[in-house]
């Protein structure tokens, strides 16, 4: 599987995850919202370790940059919060430093 697909899909399932237990504990959903929380913060792990790099923490670092910018995302598609200037700024830089991190030669 290419890196950015197995990013891609870490974070989705990763801030899924992540929503359910926000939703369970902030926002006063069901204690059954954990269990696809659960599934999908397994399946954010399982991804991860498809990831095309010797090393697991400069797979994780590279990870972060995507990790932010598709948060960014999630704000806005599924909490209707459109990000400002500085939420993109912020998640460009995130993911300039993710793309010198998985490209720089070794």
């Amino acid at each position: 599987m290419p890196t950015i697909a197995a990013y891609i899909g870490a974070a989705l399932f990763e801030i899924a995850g992540c929503f359910a237990f926000w939703g369970w504990l902030r926002l006063g959903k069901p204690i059954w919202w954990l269990v696809p929380g659960l599934v999908s913060l397994g399946l954010f792990a399982w991804l991860l370790t498809l990831v095309e790099n010797a090393a697991a923490g400069r797979a994780f670092a590279a990870y972060g940059g995507v990790y932010i910018a598709a948060s960014l995302g999630w704000l806005w598609a599924v909490e209707g919060v459109r990000p400002d200037r500085w939420d993109l700024t912020g998640g460009a830089i995130c993911l300039a430093g993710a793309a010198i991190i998985l490209a720089a030669p070794r």
